[in-house]
């Protein structure tokens, strides 16, 4: 198909004919050319319709004209100056061949970044509320930047609540692989402790239930750990993986759920899912206030205490489940636990965890080993660091070093950012 030469230039352009014209002939091409060069509507409505940069080149290779296109996918980012204290927009760009990225300054409408190789950015990293970290620089990606990034990225993305109820989380190690494995995204995880007025508000629809009040004491008995999930049909692959939520269902049932493996069938289940998109959001609302309030109070006892976290990295590469598991295996008890984003760890998500201890012969500070993970795996090659760090930047976890600063650590994390 060939566009239509006429007297007057058009602004609107069909999709159809837009990716025929790209793979179109020599006149196709001299002709979009000269469009893209004359009229600026119809150039936007080229690069909002095809989600990549429509640069033709005039230039002659072997006798016929040359075009240059990256297929490109474009988000609109926020990111909060503290200097002028307001928050300054930029249209994100990011190119999967190559993986580089561009940036533009929305309101002086001028680059704010050249074309450059990022790798520490990957596509499954931007999405509509994710937190990313460019040269240091924390960007919230607030919204799609073209409408093909949006079809492309935006149709089956869902946002779910996964509930670990106090029956699992003896086995949330093994949650965390699972939900990766599956191929969701955890965005947000705290621990909490619910009063009755929040159980009998997650429970509204179960109040005219016979067991409601078994449920209420049940979801009340110990901590429990709140997580956000992002992924493609989220809402029913996790509902999927939790198994029925009936209370009579039977074993047969509940079969390889996890349900089945981790928790009891009937009411003591281990996890909980929401059965609808609408659900997911209201859910989520109790536990991950949209109002920036705080939702239910942190599980943590601050007592016997030493802090733990999780490094930006070891949380990319999908590691924070066996640390968990590693922690857990050792006899140390994690009674806090939550995700954060903060400055000193800028390269992105942390996980921090109060660990507690109460066997005077083990110390969470030997455990973890020394902080050069090719030491430790030389001198200590069962500890933290030797099993899952990298290099002294990047060594998995972090950990108190002296016993009395392990309080003064957890309070910062669990009451000053909890605040």
């Amino acid at each position: 198909m060939s566009l239509q030469r006429s007297g007057s230039l058009p602004t609107r352009v069909p999709e159809s004919l837009l990716h025929d014209l790209c793979m179109g002939s020599f006149d196709d091409c001299n002709y979009l050319n000269y469009l893209l060069f004359k009229n600026r509507a119809f150039s936007a409505e080229c690069s909002s319709t095809l989600g990549r940069r429509a640069t033709y080149k005039r230039g002659l290779t072997h006798g016929k004209w040359t075009e240059s296109q990256d297929e490109r996918y474009a988000f609109i980012a926020e990111w909060y100056d503290p200097s002028a204290s307001l928050f300054r927009r930029y249209e994100l760009l990011y190119y999967p061949k190559d993986s580089s990225i561009e940036m533009y300054d929305v309101k002086n409408r001028r680059t704010f970044l050249r074309r450059t190789k990022y790798e520490s950015l990957h596509l499954e990293d931007l999405y509509v509320g994710s937190k990313v970290t460019v040269f240091s620089r924390h960007l919230t990606i607030v919204d799609y930047g073209n409408l093909y990034t949006s079809r492309k990225l935006g149709s089956r993305k869902e946002r779910t609540l996964a509930l670990i109820k106090p029956d699992g989380m003896r086995k949330i190690g093994e949650l965390f692989d699972i939900i990766i494995n599956a191929g969701l995204t955890i965005t947000k995880a705290k621990m909490m402790l619910l009063s009755r007025k929040e159980a009998a508000d997650f429970y509204a629809d179960h109040r005219a239930k016979p067991y409601y009040h078994e449920l209420l004491q049940l979801i009340m008995s110990g901590p429990i750990l709140a997580m956000e999930l992002l992924g493609d049909d989220a809402v029913s692959k996790w509902r999927a993986m939790v198994g029925p939520a009936n209370p009579t269902a039977t074993e047969s049932d509940t079969l390889d759920s996890i349900s089945e493996s981790f928790g009891h069938i009937g009411l003591r289940d281990a996890a909980h899912g929401p059965d609808s998109v609408a659900s997911a959001a209201k859910e989520l609302e109790l536990f991950f206030p949209s109002s920036g309030g705080r939702g239910p109070v942190s599980s943590a006892k601050f007592t016997n205490c030493t802090c733990c976290i999780i490094k930006p990295h070891a949380v990319n590469e999908g590691l924070a489940g066996k640390i968990i598991k590693a922690i857990l295996k050792e006899g140390f008890e994690i009674s806090a636990l939550q995700m954060e984003m903060v400055s000193e760890l800028c390269s992105g998500p942390c996980i921090a965890m109060e660990v507690r201890q109460f066997d005077p012969s083990k110390v969470f500070r030997d455990f973890c080993g020394p902080s050069d993970p090719a030491l430790a795996r030389h001198l200590r090659p069962g500890t933290l660091r030797a099993v899952f760090g990298k290099d002294k930047v990047q060594n998995a976890v972090h950990c108190t070093d002296l016993p009395e600063d392990g309080l003064l650590e957890v309070q910062y994390f669990f009451k000053i950012l909890d605040n």
